[in-house]
């Protein structure tokens, strides 16, 4: 057998029953964390524009629209994956040289299973299916440093994901993985430099292209065999030798996957969290600080800090604030938190964060390197004009898998994101129903996902 038909077999096999209590409550929250991070973005520019375009072009009325409408699965995929992904506030799983947000794939898996009328424990299967093809390729084939995006790995995710939600045998699992993988190898220049739009659509894209290869696959399409191992396959062209043995893999991976506290790029959470408790300890103004130090592990320095993707401090738009540790770190110290209102043009523009900004150092520290992906280790000093200076040394955050978001953190996060879209009436049947989600259909989530509002209502909150 093919490395991609013993992957296949894995994704055939899989079943609700292998999902341990925990992967099942993981999954859910995570679940419900996506729903959030969708439903707080559905007026955001970009997520408008492509809703446009999907009712524009149209497409037989398959799948559901979060917010109302429907269209073909592949279409649904694309424009429910980019609201999970554009706050860039949903989940994120942390290998040692790849770093990947496995929620990425809801969208796929949510279109998949609606157009085969799936119940919630397929979707939850799926899902997790997902997550671990997704975060086990992220473990020993990494691409970021071959110039590849982690929407490379995604691809066979989001197809395997898809597939098992169709129901489609090991043989067309295996052609919809080929399919996705040969042909969406994205390159990384999505996320360094000046950052664009396509930052928070790339995955959401991957997810559109894989379940079209699923469907591709469900009537018959093949694809390459030999995606992974043949001449100039995946491994050869791109990965170099990796191996994993699907006939021992479970579905647990989701358990080490981490929930996002703030709205900021996930290797900046411990960050934040650090610099939020000095504010707490200690008043102080913007004008009293001299200098902000930040001593952090390599893949933060060299993805948000300043390293090998570029400079952090030019900072025009959301896509390159979330993506800017000097950033992120002013606003959270004026704030007091980073959520989607520190992203604002207004926000991002003001002298205040612009200024304060420039105050801030960032470096690698070799030890929290060398701890990382186990620690999210940090190190922060802020100086004062008058002499004195505060530090906090941090290792995790309130999310990261040594301090599990609980159910409660979720549900808050996800009252917070959605309340100006939503009454309180249709917000408890979401979260009821995601808790219990075993005991439902799927179409019957996505008629609940229908009714959220595309426009801020006035909530009093």
């Amino acid at each position: 057998m093919t490395q991609v038909q013993k992957l296949a077999a894995f994704v055939h096999q899989s079943s609700y029953e292998q999902l341990s209590e925990v992967a099942q409550r993981e999954l859910k929250i995570r679940l419900l964390d996506a729903l959030a991070c969708a439903i707080g973005a559905v007026e955001g520019s970009p997520v408008r524009s492509i809703r446009e375009q999907t009712e524009d072009f149209g497409g037989r009325p398959l799948a559901t629209l979060i917010g109302g409408g429907k269209s073909a699965p592949d279409r649904a995929a694309f424009y429910n994956a980019a609201l999970v992904r554009y706050l860039d506030f949903n989940d994120s799983y942390l290998a040692r040289h790849e770093t990947c947000h496995p929620s990425d794939n809801i969208g796929a898996v949510l279109a998949a299973c609606e157009y085969a009328d799936s119940d919630g424990k397929d979707f939850l299967t799926a899902l997790a299916v997902a997550y671990q093809v997704q975060c086990r390729l992220s473990d020993v084939a990494p691409v970021r440093a071959k110039g590849f995006d982690h929407t490379v790995q995604g691809s066979y995710a989001a197809a395997a994901g898809s597939a098992r939600a169709l129901g489609l045998t090991a043989t067309q699992t295996a052609n919809a993985m080929a399919i996705a993988g040969t042909a969406y190898n994205a390159l990384r220049v999505t996320r360094t430099g000046n950052l664009s739009n396509w930052k928070g659509l790339a995955y959401p894209s991957t997810a559109w292209t894989s379940t079209h290869a699923a469907f591709l696959a469900l009537r018959g399409i093949t694809g390459p065999e030999e995606v992974f191992e043949g001449n100039k396959g995946f491994s050869d062209a791109i990965a170099g030798s990796f191996s994993i043995d699907w006939e021992r893999e479970d579905l647990e991976r989701v358990t080490r996957t981490i929930i996002k506290k703030f709205n900021a790029e996930i290797h900046s959470q411990s960050t934040l969290e650090g610099l939020i408790e000095l504010r707490q300890q200690q008043e102080f103004t913007a004008e009293d600080i001299s200098a902000i130090y930040l001593e952090t592990f390599d893949v933060a320095f060299n993805i948000i800090g300043g390293g090998e993707e570029g400079d952090k401090k030019n900072i025009r738009r959301k896509e390159e604030a979330d993506h800017s540790l000097p950033y992120m770190m002013a606003v959270a110290l004026l704030d007091g938190n980073v959520l989607p209102a520190q992203y604002t043009p207004q926000r991002i523009a003001s002298e205040d964060v612009q200024k304060l900004l420039r105050k801030v150092s960032v470096r690698e520290n070799e030890e929290f390197s060398a701890r990382f992906p186990d620690e999210e280790a940090c190190r922060i000093r802020i100086e004062f004009n008058n002499g004195t200076s505060i530090a906090i040394d941090k290792r995790d955050y309130e999310g990261f898998y040594t301090r599990p978001a609980s159910w409660e953190f979720v549900e808050s996060k996800f009252t917070n994101l959605a309340a100006p879209y939503s009454n309180a009436v249709l917000r408890e049947q979401i979260i009821a129903m995601v808790k219990n989600l075993e005991n439902f259909q799927v179409r019957e989530l996505m008629d609940l996902l229908a009714k959220i509002e595309l426009e801020a209502q006035d909530t009093g909150i």
